[in-house]
């Protein structure tokens, strides 16, 4: 909401986004951008929850369900873009449901059914089943952005922190910037705001350096 980033602004307060991504919002930031990058086609991708908990007896709702459903299946189309890539992605038949299963209790069970294609438009599939326990895998987050939003406030960063997406389905990004879902570089930004704050170099990947060429010696 824009009248609360104003105030995290005007209170010095840092902010970097909502709902945790633990368990199958965190395998589709990982196989997705894998997908992408390697050109490979996706036209459905069917994804199942079944909770125990107090979680899955709310989001049982339909409309408590609906923000979920948002955050889930947006970070899909954002990632895969179908703006950029229209004949891989145009077409995605994307589906979330969340179930209520009292025996599950405090585990959970993400299933995901991925209809890809590669060359040729030759169809294959992907099946993923994901048996975690909601807190251990909220837990280490809650203690890591304790611990980096602090950092934060004492270096005088207010608003929005996008370095620390990577936590999150729903990070928060200044307007009009696009925002950035893939795993990957959710983390190379955690670090490299790391590294800015010890002043140590940042990291870019170029790799030239490992084999003896300096940057300047390139046309």
């Amino acid at each position: 909401m824009p009248c609360l980033i104003e105030l995290s602004q005007e209170m010095g307060t840092p902010i970097c986004g909502s709902d945790f991504k633990t368990g199958q919002t965190l395998m589709k930031t990982v196989i997705a951008p894998g997908l992408r990058n390697r050109q490979i086609g996706v036209s459905g991708w069917y994804s199942t929850n079944i909770l125990g908990n107090r979680d899955g007896e709310v989001l049982d709702d339909p409309g408590s369900f609906k923000s979920k459903e948002v955050s889930k299946t947006g970070v899909l189309t954002d990632i895969l873009s179908s703006e950029r890539y229209p004949d891989l992605y145009n077409d995605i038949h994307h589906v979330v449901r969340i179930n209520y299963y009292k025996p599950r209790g405090d585990n959970k069970e993400g299933w995901d059914n991925i209809d890809i294609f590669g060359w040729l438009g030759y169809p294959m599939q992907i099946k993923v089943n994901f048996l975690c326990r909601d807190s251990i895998l909220a837990a280490p987050l809650v203690l890591d952005l304790a611990l980096f939003l602090d950092l934060a406030a004492r270096a005088n960063m207010r608003g929005i922190q996008e370095w620390m997406s990577f936590y999150f389905k729903a990070p928060v990004a200044k307007q009009g910037l696009e925002v950035e879902h893939d795993l990957s570089v959710q983390l190379l930004k955690l670090e490299n705001t790391l590294r800015f704050f010890k002043g140590e170099e940042l990291i870019n990947h170029l790799g030239l350096t490992y084999y003896g060429v300096d940057e300047g010696d390139q046309a």
